[in-house]
């Protein structure tokens, strides 16, 4: 388990890393000859992306030759048996990347024996990072953040987002559902970014139909430090199943609506 000097550490080393993929995210659009595609003619990846995982990388291994490293772009390295794992998505949102939509962020979050320990969501368009440490409260740019103190749907935001270009099982009804609650919802395109705003109430909750830890642990962390509860099927947020983020006043609301939504 990562000590408090350690924890100290990596908090000092992620919010440095969130400020420098800010500004090379921020620096250019990418170009047509910097944009490719992974597994689909949808799956997009750019120059950015590798440049900000590569920077990132090579500061984790500088101050902690010793932990794992798992990145959206480039893979895995570090033996699994380290005493803990750093989880990097250097673009979330890259399809609104490249076409100049404003909305993405870079994500990044070290775990150890017992969870997600210290991780941010960064916003370089607002230059806003969010950002959490495990027992210490959540912070947006140096300031404490709290999730909604709402206790009805009626006239809040509930986030969504699409699991690669479709929607999920249950998701079209889930939207009916909160549409007849007197509750909107909107699609941001990032999930880091989604679920991070639960932490920053910006939003009453945001729903993921599959949780994916490399896109959405450290905004799940700064959800949680900031008072809101991340729960799915089976409990605790588990890989490839549904994820609720939520403030705690509306949670037993909107539990209902998302019964059964869960993915297979």
């Amino acid at each position: 388990m990562l000590s408090d000097a350690d924890l100290d550490a990596c908090a000092t080393l992620i919010d440095e890393l969130a400020l420098r993929a800010i500004d090379r995210i921020v620096a250019e659009r990418p170009r047509p000859d910097q944009v490719a595609t992974k597994t689909t003619a949808a799956d997009w990846v750019t120059e950015t992306d590798l440049a900000v995982e590569r920077l990132a990388r090579e500061a984790i291994a500088a101050r902690f030759p010793e932990h794992r490293v798992v990145g959206e772009e480039l893979g895995v390295s570090g033996d699994e048996g380290a005493a803990a794992e750093w989880l990097i998505d250097p673009v979330d949102g890259t399809t609104n990347f490249v076409h100049g939509l404003p909305v993405s962020s870079f994500s990044l979050c070290v775990s150890d024996e017992t969870g997600p320990a210290a991780g941010a969501v960064a916003d370089p368009y607002r230059r806003e990072v969010l950002s959490a440490v495990r027992g210490r409260g959540a912070l947006l740019n140096g300031r404490s953040i709290r999730c909604s103190d709402a206790t009805t749907l009626m006239g809040g935001i509930v986030l969504t987002e699409l699991t690669a270009q479709t929607l999920w099982d249950g998701m079209a009804e889930l939207m009916a559902a909160l549409a007849d609650a007197g509750c909107v919802t909107r699609i941001m395109g990032s999930n880091a970014f989604s679920v991070a705003s639960v932490g920053a109430g910006r939003c009453l909750a945001t729903v993921i139909g599959r949780f994916n830890p490399g896109d959405c642990l450290a905004g799940t962390l700064i959800a949680r430090e900031a008072g809101a509860v991340a729960t799915g099927p089976s409990g605790a947020p588990r890989e490839g199943e549904l994820l609720l983020c939520s403030a705690p006043g509306v949670v037993d609301a909107l539990l209902p609506l998302v019964t059964g939504a869960a993915v297979p």
